[in-house]
């Protein structure tokens, strides 16, 4: 058999230590929707039409006149209000 040289040790080391890497990902960013600048003010609209005056409503009928009185007045007493019952 031959002697490894040492040119086989060295890259052999080399192989080794590159399968101990940890694996790098890469994951890719979402672009974010950014809203823009305000557009310019739209034009202002037309003003809007009067209405037209409604009618003038009917006058109610008036009501009969009442009859006269005969000049007595009567007097109405309420009642006297029941006491509490006691305790």
């Amino acid at each position: 058999m031959k002697p490894i040289t040492p040119i086989l040790v060295i890259a052999a080391a080399f192989a080794l230590s590159a399968c101990d890497r940890p694996a790098v990902i890469v994951n890719p960013t979402t672009p974010v929707a950014v809203p823009g600048p305000a557009g310019p003010t739209g034009a202002t609209g037309n003003t809007g039409s009067t209405g037209a005056t409604g009618s003038q409503g009917n006058d109610g009928n008036t009501g009969a006149t009442g009859k006269t009185g005969s000049g007595t007045t009567v007097v109405v007493v309420p009642a006297t209000p029941a006491s509490a019952p006691a305790n």
